[in-house]
This record gives structure tokens, C-alpha cells and sequence, in this order.
């Protein structure tokens, strides 16, 4: 259970840091919470896929930054 914890309260942090860093992209303060929860589940994927590995809360926390921004802009393609 601690790690499931953990891993929301690094996807809810990554999705405030994404939705400061793609102003205007987003869908509010809730949306990209929830964003950021799911996007570290893709940025999980997407290191995969490139051969990266990140260690540590700094690690996990730019990992799921980085998938949270992917999904935002992604979504908000599709929004548009």
C-alpha cells in the first residue's frame, strides 16, 4: 500500500509541475492531477521504450513529469 501512496502522490505532483509548464494546455487544477497520475504510468512506458531507467523520487518525479506533459499535449490535441 505505501507504494501505491507513493506513486500518487508523485503523479499529482507531476501533473501541477506539467500544467505550469504547458500553460494553457491543461484542464485545471483537478484535470491535471489526474493527468499527472496517468502520465506517469506513460512516462513509465516511454522510458521503457527507450532504454531508461530513473531511480529515486527525483527519478520517479521526472518520469512522470515527463508523461504527464506528453498526455496533456496529447489530449489537448485531441480536445481541440
Amino acid at each position: 500500500m505505501p507504494n501505491f501512496l507513493w506513486f500518487l502522490i508523485i503523479g499529482i505532483i507531476a501533473g501541477w509541475v506539467a500544467g505550469r509548464i504547458t500553460k494553457g494546455k491543461g484542464f485545471g487544477l483537478f484535470g491535471n492531477l489526474i493527468v499527472g497520475v496517468l502520465g506517469a504510468l506513460v512516462g513509465g512506458f516511454l522510458f521503457d521504450l527507450v532504454g531508461l531507467s530513473a531511480y529515486g523520487v527525483l527519478g520517479s518525479l521526472i518520469t512522470a513529469t515527463v508523461g504527464a506533459i506528453v498526455l496533456l499535449l496529447l489530449l489537448g490535441f485531441v480536445k481541440k
